[in-house]
């Protein structure tokens, strides 16, 4: 049985789909396997963005911590999904709470590794940005939604 390495299994994934092999191995310097319980959280909003994490199973349930009430489920991410965008933008302090809804296999990076290798090459820095500002966009979109149907019944 041959293990996959950290730069074989990266390449697999969609999100780095057309990716360059060199920068797929500078990225995966920076990466490695997580486990998480159903219920216990990725991030939690408020914390150093830290680290970020590619969902390869499970769901993610990112959450809005709303005074005197419950948490309210912005959007749910599943296999293939980043969770965590805040380590691309000062103050890179976590804007959500990330729960595992269930058991979550993920890659997490290491940001401050990832963000040193982007500085240090802006051509990996540009394809990074153009892989995250379409899930901020999403995201935006997904929680802007959320928000309609949960105060816009009034």
């Amino acid at each position: 049985m041959t293990m996959e390495t950290m730069e074989q299994i990266l390449g697999q994934q969609a999100f780095f789909a057309d990716f360059p092999a060199a920068f797929v191995k500078l990225i995966a310097g920076c990466a490695r396997n997580h486990h998480f319980k159903a219920g216990e959280y990725l991030i939690r909003e408020g914390d150093p963005a830290d680290r970020f994490y590619l969902v390869r199973q499970g769901r993610v349930a990112l959450e809005i911590t709303a005074p005197a009430r419950a948490p309210i489920i912005a959007t749910t991410l599943g296999e293939g999904e980043i969770v965590g965008v805040s380590w691309l933008i000062p103050p890179y302090r976590a804007e959500f709470d990330a729960r595992a809804m269930e058991p979550v296999r993920a890659i997490g990076m290491n940001a401050t590794c990832l963000r040193g290798k982007c500085e240090a090459d802006h051509h990996l820095g540009y394809e990074m940005m153009k892989r995250f500002l379409p899930v901020m966009v999403k995201r935006l979109h997904a929680t802007r939604l959320q928000i309609l149907d949960v105060y816009g019944q009034r």
